[in-house]
């Protein structure tokens, strides 16, 4: 076993502190990664707070790992020392299956295996990124192209496959209409994306104050959800909308908002049901769907895209030491776009 330097929280909503963490010896088809950076996800939060059902404590979160690849396993093909290497939400799964098969290991039938919060094949908790070193099977392992620096690939490897892969599913591209619903750590990328992709890109927001950061992150248009008029101008407008709030809405007026044949993509976790009125999806063929990460060859091909077309997430980095606050400022909508740990500061 290898002992590395973490940072874990030990209950429900207390803070974190710095502590080491066992990561297993090398299987054949193992990599070790030495954590450059990881980002702060908002299901890390729920996670560490309990508030996403049953917590294995103590936890050491995060699934937006980029690093380098430190030593490999005698088997191992993929990847070698020296590496650029990524690990997201998840690090194994049955692989036999229909949907491991297809090369959605995301839905695997028997329930892939977290990052961290679940129980490895070896019957181990999995403990994730907020640590040195990792070890993880190389067909879980993504390669980091070269145009991307490690700490704004980070949150691709959950925030930025939890954009592409709807978007690429519904087929934004040149000639569709898209709406981002939320500028948060989610949105933000599936801005730049769908705008890479060649879309006509609008941000639906609660207000205006994000306006010029939308703009400039490539949408077109810009327009506050918080405006009686603003459903009604845009009535019929959009292809595809990809809601990435949490927060319970009107989902008659959002639906209203799709042409014919349109469909709304919940990649939020409301936490109270969804209200849908039937005639919002009969009166125009359209279509509420949900969509959570992709397979790890799509998420290699979303890092292939983004390093072609030059994506990557706005990042703030910080200390071991700052995850409290980052977690509160996180939770407040203080931050632009993504907090990204430097694994460097982790030793107590």
């Amino acid at each position: 076993m290898l002992t590395v330097n973490a940072r874990s929280t030990a209950s429900a909503g207390a803070p974190f502190e710095a502590t080491t963490i066992e990561r297993r010896d090398l299987g054949p088809h193992d990599v070790l990664i030495d954590i450059a950076y990881a980002g702060i996800c908002h299901s890390d939060i729920h996670t560490a707070r309990g508030e996403w059902g049953e917590t294995l404590f103590p936890l050491t979160p995060g699934h937006e790992i980029a690093g380098t690849v430190s030593a490999v396993g005698p088997e191992v093909t993929k990847f070698a020392v020296g590496d650029r290497a990524g690990v997201g939400c998840m690090v194994d799964s049955c692989r036999e299956c229909e949907h491991c098969r297809a090369g959605e290991e995301q839905y695997c039938l028997q329930g892939n295996i977290g990052t961290y919060n679940a129980i490895g094949k070896d019957g181990r908790p999995t403990e994730g990124g907020y640590a040195e070193k990792i070890v993880v099977d190389e067909n879980y392992t993504l390669r980091i192209p070269e145009g991307i620096s490690l700490d704004v690939a980070a949150p691709l490897l959950c925030a930025g496959i939890t954009l592409y892969s709807p978007l690429r599913h519904w087929n934004a591209g040149p000639g569709t209409q898209v709406a981002i619903v939320g500028l948060g750590g989610l949105g933000h990328v599936g801005v730049k994306l769908a705008t890479a992709m060649g879309a006509e890109v609008t941000v639906l927001s609660q207000s205006l104050k994000k306006q010029e950061d939308g703009l400039r992150l490539g949408a077109e248009h810009y327009a506050a959800t918080s405006d009686p008029d603003t459903f009604a101008s845009l009535a019929g407008s959009f292809d595809l909308i990809i809601s990435t709030i949490s927060a319970t809405v009107d989902m008659g007026a959002y639906l209203g908002l799709l042409k014919l044949d349109g469909a709304l993509v919940n990649v939020g976790a409301p936490e109270e049901p969804l209200s849908v009125p039937a005639f919002a999806l009969i009166g125009g063929r359209r279509s509420l769907a949900g969509s959570m990460i992709g397979g790890i060859a799509e998420t290699q091909e979303m890092l292939d895209f983004c390093a072609e077309h030059g994506v990557g997430a706005e990042v703030e980095v910080i200390s071991g030491d700052q995850i409290d606050e980052a977690y509160e400022r996180v939770v407040a909508s203080d931050v632009r776009y993504r907090f990204v740990i430097d694994t460097s500061t982790l030793a107590g």
